[in-house]
């Protein structure tokens, strides 16, 4: 395991690594992140650069919780609180869409 900083270079004997990330606060938040790998012989002599891209993708939906009083009276205004909606972290909500169905 090992935690990846840009520009830091991680060196192994191992042909495989994984990329570790904290979900409360992790390296690599969405968008495009690119990886680079030199191996190198046992003479000594390192190998040109592969790159591959990693596009990470928040797919977890944010949940929506509307709360509302059950009754009003006719011409009584009210509040609706969207206060208690979430999402995973580290995702945060940043637009509530409010519409009257009926």
């Amino acid at each position: 395991m090992a935690e990846f900083k840009p520009g830091e270079t991680i060196t192994t004997e191992e042909a495989a690594i994984e990329v570790t990330q904290n979900p409360e606060s992790p390296t690599l938040t969405p968008g495009r992140h690119s990886f680079q790998l030199i191996v190198e012989d046992d003479a000594g002599n390192p190998s040109l650069p592969d790159v591959v891209e990693v596009i990470v993708r928040d797919t977890i939906l944010p949940t929506a919780v509307l709360d509302a009083p059950k009754l009003v009276q006719p011409g009584q205004s009210f509040y609706l609180n969207g206060k208690r909606s979430s999402d995973v972290a580290p995702g945060r909500l940043v637009r509530y869409e409010w519409t009257l169905l009926d």
